[in-house]
């Protein structure tokens, strides 16, 4: 069996989440920026991760998921966002990602916090709309994602491996 995981990072968030998975797979296996994946074709399955951003997929991470996440694809995704896990609107975030690789088998999804990078907090904190103002003053993404939300992400990669019939 293949497995890729390739991923999309901009402040490392994503990219430890996808260590923590590669790390998990005990097979033929590649690591890599999904910058560098042309077709997934060539593997079993895909680990496939992106960080959240403008409440969803930016429209590079939705054109690149759109285009390898086709039919007869067996794909897992990750994602990354600022927010809690347990946040209710991170669930409509996390359906456009869904959406996006609506095509794919979608054999699983993990999501969880990573941390705000300090670029975006700030056009938060100045942001016009009184809600971005209070988002910056309650973000507590600090260190994230954690020792317990990188083993979350191991766990995660065990369980569709372990479940995984190519």
């Amino acid at each position: 069996m293949k497995v890729l995981v390739a991923y999309l990072s901009s402040t490392g968030n994503t990219k430890k989440i996808a260590e923590a998975i590669y790390g998990e797979i005990n097979c033929e296996k590649e690591i890599k920026p999904i910058g560098e994946v042309i077709d997934i074709g060539g593997w079993d399955i895909a680990f496939l991760g992106f960080p959240t951003h403008g409440y969803g997929p930016d429209k590079k991470a939705k054109e690149i998921i759109e285009r390898l996440c086709t039919k007869g694809r067996k794909v897992a995704l990750f994602v990354t966002h600022a927010a809690p896990e347990n946040e209710p609107v991170v669930e409509e975030w996390l359906a456009k990602f869904k959406q996006a690789a609506a095509a794919a088998e979608l054999v699983g999804f993990f999501d969880c916090q990573g941390q705000l990078s300090k670029g975006v907090k700030f056009i938060m904190k100045i942001a016009p709309k009184k809600e971005m103002r209070a988002q910056a003053k309650m973000d507590n993404s600090k260190g994230q994602p954690d020792q317990a939300r990188l083993e979350n992400a191991r766990v995660f990669a065990r369980d569709i491996m372990k479940n995984f019939r190519p």
